[in-house]
Parts: structure tokens; C-alpha cells; sequence
């Protein structure tokens, strides 16, 4: 496993720090260039990612880093992929101090599904998205079974666990203190 360390010239105490990792899962090899220059825009520095073949889709790559910076750029990472409609990733946020995890997963079939994750890297559901799920399921008379689902963002998980399964030997980049 390679890891290269980034940083970034400025006061760490302007605002809490987090960190989290980019997993690209799966994008066309023409895309991959176009994916690095939206991460460094974000990220506010270059990011050299090691690129690999994406055994399960010929065709297409996978790579994966890790990075450290301000509170919500993982929201800000997730926005910046959301142009590449084709690829398949999914981008984490650590909880932090006063600062909920987060993971933003996306597919090409699916779109993009963003969860709050707890403490042990569990989703966590609000109560106020269980509350209105219960009342659009009463209206309708329709299961909850199905919403449930989608709230905890298992057809994202299992339309991407196969390409989990095949970071298993990816290489890392880590990115420290990025804006």
C-alpha cells in the first residue's frame, strides 16, 4: 500500500478538522483525468491518484484516497462527483467533534444516496424521516419494508459490494489538511 501526504499551508484552528475517504469504485478511463482535476479544485491541491482496472467492469478504473480537512468537505466532494453521472463512488466523512459522519454513495441506476453515520460507522435514520415515512405508509397503505430500505441505502450497498470487494488490494492516497 503507497500513501502520499498532502498539506496545506494555513491555520488548522479556523475551523474542525475531519477526514474521510474517496472510494471511485468504478469510472470510464476517459473520465478518470476530469475526476482528479474536480477532486483538486475541491480539495485545493493536486491529486495524483493511482489508477486501476476495475476487474469487474472492463473498461473502467478504480482508485481510492484518503483525505483530512474542514468539516462537510465531504459534502463538497460529493457535489464536485456528482457531474460524473457515470461513475460509481462513495465518499465518507468521519463524525468529528460536534460534527455527525456522513457517506455520500452513488451509482449510475441509483443516483446519489447520502446517509448520517454514528460513531461505530453505522447509518443513522432522524426521526423526523422515520416519522414521515410512517404517515406516507399509513395515507397509502403501501409496506414500509421498501422505504426502509432506501433510507438506510441498501440498494446502494448491494449494487456496489461487489466492487467493494475488489478495492481489497487498491492502493491508498492520503490527503492531510486539505481546504
Amino acid at each position: 500500500m503507497s500513501a502520499v501526504s498532502y498539506s496545506r499551508v494555513g491555520s488548522e484552528s479556523e475551523s474542525a478538522q475531519s477526514r474521510g475517504v474517496v472510494f471511485i469504485h468504478a469510472c470510464p478511463n476517459a473520465i478518470a483525468p476530469h475526476l482528479e482535476w474536480a477532486l483538486a479544485k475541491v480539495l485545493g491541491t493536486e491529486v495524483p491518484m493511482e489508477w486501476a482496472p476495475q476487474p469487474i467492469a472492463p473498461g473502467q478504473l478504480r482508485s481510492q484516497i484518503i483525505w483530512s480537512g474542514k468539516q462537510g468537505m465531504g459534502a463538497r466532494i460529493a457535489s464536485a462527483l456528482l457531474a460524473f453521472r457515470q461513475a460509481r463512488y462513495e465518499v465518507t466523512e468521519d463524525p468529528s467533534s460536534g460534527h455527525e459522519g456522513e457517506r455520500f454513495t452513488a451509482t449510475p441506476n441509483l443516483g446519489l444516496f447520502r446517509a448520517t453515520i454514528g460513531t461505530h460507522g453505522d447509518v443513522m435514520v432522524h426521526e423526523e424521516r422515520l416519522r414521515s415515512l410512517l404517515v406516507q405508509s399509513t395515507a397509502t397503505g403501501e409496506s414500509v419494508e421498501e422505504d426502509l430500505r432506501r433510507l438506510i441505502g441498501q440498494p446502494w450497498d448491494e449494487e456496489l459490494e461487489a466492487f467493494r470487494i475488489a478495492h481489497d488490494d487498491s492502493k491508498i492516497r492520503v490527503l492531510h489538511n486539505v481546504s
